[in-house]
């Protein structure tokens, strides 16, 4: 692929900005109930994902902010991250974290923030 535009990847990277929740999983869910119910360890309400901007290197990205005050609403071990639009019950990105993360239900949870890139086309 030689070229795609901005607008391109901008478009496609605009639903991560609207995303309602962030959830911590005891496993990268690959389903919207996965995500929120059977692998969730915790959630983020109102992640305030960025809007498309330029990429690092190259490319275009979001930004996930860093959360200090998530909820830990089951005990285990979170190894994988989702981000979900819950208004229409879909599963819009997941990944795993950079190492597992023990947690307890009632205690908060923090992650450091980090970026979901689209790498420009060659």
């Amino acid at each position: 692929m030689a070229y795609l535009s901005n607008t391109v990847f901008d478009n496609g990277l605009t639903t991560l900005s609207s995303c309602t929740d962030f959830y911590l999983c005891s496993a990268e869910p690959a389903t919207y109930t996965a995500a929120t119910s059977t692998l969730a360890l915790g959630r983020k309400e109102s992640p305030g994902v960025s809007a498309p901007g330029a990429g690092t290197p190259d490319g275009r990205q979001v930004t996930v902010p860093a959360i200090t005050n998530g909820v830990v609403t089951a005990t285990g071990t979170a190894i994988a991250w989702a981000l979900v639009n819950r208004d229409s019950n879909r599963l819009d990105a997941a990944g795993l974290l950079d190492s597992g993360q023990p947690v307890a239900q009632g205690n908060p949870f923090s992650i450091t923030s980090f970026a979901i890139r689209f790498p420009a086309a060659t």
